[in-house]
C-alpha cells in the first residue's frame, strides 16, 4: 500500500469520435475543420501561424487514411504512394492547401495533414514504449512548461514527449534529452530534424542513472522529466539540476517503482503525488427518437437519416423528434500505460 504522505489519483481523458468534420478520439482531436493546416511549431514567433500553407516538394505530411491509420511521408515530386485505395502521385499534392482531399488512380482519397506532435506520435517509428497523448498533456500542464523554460529529460527512446516539450518551450526555451543507447539517440536526432524542432532539442548519449545530469546544467533546469527503469538512481542528480521550486516528473509503468521512487524524494521534494491517466473514448451522433408508438411504444428506436417522404397525408417527419446530440462510450477502452509521479523541489531558507 502507499503511504498516506503520497497521493494517487486516476484520472480520466474524455475524447470524442465520429461526428462533425471527423472529430477523432481523445484530447488529440484530429479536426479537419480548425487545425488542418497548423505546422509542428510556429517557426518565427513574431508571425501569426498561417491557416493556407499549402504542401512542397520535400515536406512533411502526415497522410490521413482512417482514424487508426495514419503515416508520415516526404513529398518527393517523382515519388507516389501505394495503397488500398490506389496510387496517389506525390506530384498532384504540391501545391494544395494541408488538409486537402486527395483522390488516386481509382476514386479512393486521403487527407494530407500537417505534422503536429499529436500526430507525430501516432506515426512515429517506436524504438521503445512510447508516451501517448493523455499522459503527454498532463505532464506540460503539471510541470509548467511555457516558452523559455529549460527541461531536462532522462529516456529519450522514440522520442514522443520530447516532440511536445520542444513545442511547448518554443521559441526561446530547449529540451536537453539523454539517452544511454547511441543509436536511439542518432535516430531521435533523425527525427526531429524532420519534424523541424531540432533548433529546440540537443540529444546527448549519456547513463543518467549511473552518471546524472552533466554538472552544467546544475540549478538551471525549470523541469525534469525521467522514464527510466530505476528512476530513484536518478533523483539527487535531478535535484541538483533543478531551479528552487522546480518541479520533477517520474514515468513508471509499475506501482512498486513508484513506491520506490517516493521513498527516495521524500529528502529533498515536497508535494509528492502520483496520477493515473485512463483515456475514454466517445461516439458522438446526432440522432432523432421515433415517437410514433406514443409512451407505450419503441421510443428508443433511433433514426440516424432523415427520412424525406412526399405525397398527400404521409406525417413520418411528424413523428420523429429535433435533432438531438447523443453520446456514449466505445466499448473498446485503453488500459494501464503507467503512472506518472509528480514532486516540487523544496525551497531551503
Amino acid at each position: 500500500m502507499i503511504r498516506p504522505k503520497y497521493e494517487l489519483y486516476s484520472l480520466y481523458s474524455h475524447g470524442v469520435s465520429g461526428g462533425w468534420g471527423a472529430l477523432s478520439c481523445s484530447c488529440y482531436c484530429i479536426l479537419f475543420y480548425k487545425f488542418r493546416s497548423l505546422r509542428m511549431l510556429p517557426i518565427d514567433p513574431t508571425k501569426k501561424i498561417s491557416f493556407s500553407r499549402i504542401v512542397c516538394d520535400g515536406d512533411l505530411v502526415i497522410v490521413y487514411e482512417r482514424h487508426d491509420n495514419m503515416k508520415a511521408v516526404k513529398v518527393c515530386q517523382d515519388s507516389v504512394l501505394q495503397n488500398r485505395f490506389g496510387v496517389f502521385k506525390h506530384s498532384d499534392w504540391i501545391g494544395k492547401p494541408f488538409g486537402s482531399k486527395v483522390f488516386s488512380n481509382k476514386g479512393g482519397f486521403i487527407y494530407l495533414l500537417a505534422p503536429t506532435p499529436e500526430l507525430w506520435t501516432l506515426v512515429l517509428s517506436h524504438r521503445t514504449q512510447i508516451l501517448y497523448i493523455a499522459d503527454i498533456s498532463f505532464v506540460v500542464m503539471y510541470l509548467e512548461i511555457v516558452p523559455g523554460c529549460l527541461v531536462l529529460e532522462s529516456g529519450t527512446g522514440s522520442g514522443s514527449l520530447t516532440t511536445s516539450l520542444a513545442r511547448a518551450v518554443a521559441p526561446t526555451g530547449h529540451v536537453y534529452t539523454f539517452d544511454f543507447h547511441e543509436q536511439r539517440a542518432a535516430s531521435a536526432r533523425e527525427d526531429f530534424e524532420k519534424t523541424e524542432v531540432c533548433n529546440l532539442v540537443t540529444v546527448g548519449v549519456r547513463d543518467i542513472q549511473g552518471e546524472g545530469f552533466p554538472e552544467e546544467f546544475s540549478g538551471l533546469a525549470d523541469s525534469v522529466f525521467l522514464d527510466l527503469p530505476q528512476p530513484w538512481l536518478a533523483i539527487p542528480s535531478a535535484a541538483k539540476m533543478l531551479k528552487p521550486d522546480g518541479a520533477l516528473c517520474s514515468f513508471s509503468p509499475c506501482i512498486e517503482q513508484v513506491q520506490r521512487t517516493c521513498d527516495t524524494l521524500i529528502s529533498k521534494f515536497t508535494d509528492i503525488r502520483t496520477f493515473e491517466v485512463l483515456l475514454r473514448t466517445y461516439e458522438v451522433q446526432e440522432v432523432r427518437m421515433n415517437c410514433s408508438q406514443g409512451d407505450g411504444g419503441n421510443l428508443g428506436s433511433l433514426i440516424r437519416k432523415r427520412r424525406r417522404h412526399s405525397g398527400k397525408g404521409n406525417n413520418v417527419q411528424d413523428n420523429l423528434s429535433s435533432p438531438t446530440v447523443m453520446a456514449r462510450p466505445c466499448s473498446e477502452a485503453k488500459g494501464h500505460t503507467g503512472y506518472l509521479t509528480f514532486a516540487r523541489l523544496k525551497c531551503l531558507s
